[in-house]
């Protein structure tokens, strides 16, 4: 309860490779408010900071509300984090290091903060809301600019002892491969991203092998996104499927490897090629995925896609938030 007696709201906050989201949800994770503002690709560490805070800012105006009157806030970053701080360790996709963002919100809004990383977070909301509930160990895969995973068992994100885990993208599954950000090479990121599968694809339509794909966006990477990809299969660039289909079972494996290790009953992925090609990826990663794990535990469990788009993250970060505060 908040001091004047009535009950506190919670506030999720998610940030993406292209957007920021702030939504305010009642005791009911019923939506009061919301902001959502683009992220301008990734700016400096005090620039994005002091953005993060407008779109908060922005959330409590549209919602009516003052900081004073919730319960907390949960806020998601697409790196490893330091739970025990707050702090960021290392965003290899974002170029932002050792920021203390918990301290600096509690400091700004005068509330609690809980900072986790973001596929946590957006597996925890399908979980609490969405495609995993009910299960007793779900795993999560987002692939994206990166690739991030997260895990809940027993209804707790799964995390180290001081830090986030679950940083799938970086497992190395080609010891000669690219370079990723992260300072290895080969990490599934580099050869399964939506990022990766762009390149790939962008190299195809030079070559003259993804007709359709060059005439609707030409060879830009920043235009190569999940829905002209999707666009490309359904018009014909078989190449393009090909491409895809590689990544999904390099996903699919790292995936099985995952079921070997924590044998979860749920495996959602999400993420923005996941809403643009569906069946493709579910299909695949299951396929994989099947055929990778030990033995026993290839049919305990299932894939689903994720149900709950761009809320997935906010209303996990909020619903995290009321499981720590509340």
């Amino acid at each position: 309860m908040n001091a004047d007696g009535s009950s506190p709201f919670w506030l999720g906050f998610d940030l993406g490779a292209t957007k920021m989201l702030a939504k305010i949800f009642d005791t009911q994770f019923q939506q009061v408010g919301r902001e959502r503002k683009r992220t301008h690709g990734y700016l400096d560490a005090q620039s994005g900071l002091e953005r993060i805070k407008k779109t908060i800012r922005g959330a409590l105006n549209n919602a009516g509300l003052s900081s004073s009157q919730l319960g907390g806030i949960g806020v998601g970053f697409p790196a490893p984090m330091n739970l025990e701080e707050g702090r960021l360790l290392e965003a290899v996709n974002v170029g932002w290091k050792g920021i203390h963002l918990q301290k600096e919100l509690e400091d700004e809004f005068e509330c609690s903060v809980v900072v986790a990383n973001d596929v946590d977070l957006g597996v925890y909301g399908e979980y609490r809301f969405g495609a995993a509930r009910g299960a007793r160990c779900a795993i999560g895969v987002f692939p994206g600019t990166g690739i991030g995973g997260g895990c809940v068992y027993e209804g707790r994100i799964l995390r180290g002892k001081h830090s986030s885990c679950m940083e799938i993208g970086h497992i190395q599954i080609n010891a000669h491969g690219k370079l990723c950000g992260c300072g290895h090479y080969g990490c599934l990121e580099t050869e399964a991203s939506r990022l990766a599968i762009s390149a790939e694809a962008a190299k195809a339509a030079y070559r003259g092998e993804a007709p359709h794909l060059r005439e609707a966006v030409g060879l830009d990477l920043q235009e190569i996104r999940s829905g002209a990809l999707a666009k490309a299969i359904q018009n014909g660039d078989t190449v393009i499927e090909q491409i895809v289909r590689r990544a999904a079972e390099k996903i699919g494996r790292a995936t099985g490897n995952l079921v070997t290790i924590l044998c979860p009953d749920v495996i959602v992925l999400g993420g923005g090629l996941i809403e643009a090609m569906p069946e493709l990826f579910v299909s695949v990663v299951r396929e994989e995925a099947r055929a990778t794990a030990m033995r026993p535990f290839r049919d305990m469990f299932e894939v689903f896609p994720a149900e709950l788009g761009d809320d997935a993250g906010v209303r996990g970060a909020a619903a995290w938030a009321a499981n720590c505060f509340a």
